[in-house]
């Protein structure tokens, strides 16, 4: 394994909400839990589901704010399995060659991450969750330089 500085923000924080976990578990219980969605052609698509090309709704609540509905969730236990289902999502993003790069993302996507903790003062039990957000914006690589045209040129 490289060492934390030459590793990027996603697998430092993977491994900083596992590590934190493992230090703090014996007194608290955790739920940590990841989805992973784009936007692609202003259609919403659900990268870990089975149907990933299935366009989903996005939903507002007084309580939760904007969602996505029917977005699937995955609870992981450890940075090797929320690795895996950041390479799940990753195989089904919507992708093209340009003259730029060869697997320019034509999409934004976000890969979120819910960490819910429960606690006890020995009469009361506190939850606290907490959520972060990783988005990948779509290539912007220059219009010109690109040679994308067409359905490659809009994401």
């Amino acid at each position: 394994s490289e060492p934390s500085t030459l590793r990027g923000i996603i697998p430092n924080s993977f491994e900083h909400i596992f590590d934190h976990i493992a230090l703090n578990g014996s007194k608290d219980k955790y739920l940590v839990r990841a989805s992973y969605f784009e936007i692609y052609n202003e259609e919403v698509r659900d990268l870990l589901s089975q149907t990933p090309q299935r366009s989903l709704d996005l939903k507002e609540s007084a309580d939760s704010g904007v969602y996505v509905k029917d977005l699937t969730d995955v609870v992981v236990k450890s940075v090797s399995e929320i690795n895996d289902v950041l390479q799940r999502g990753h195989k089904n993003r919507s992708v093209g060659a340009t003259l730029m790069n060869a697997g320019s993302s034509r999409s934004h996507s976000i890969f979120s991450i819910v960490v819910e903790c429960c606690s006890s003062d020995g009469q009361n039990e506190h939850i606290r969750v907490g959520k972060l957000n990783l988005v990948d914006l779509a290539g912007s690589e220059r219009q010109s330089k690109t040679g994308a045209t067409g359905k490659r040129l809009t994401y």
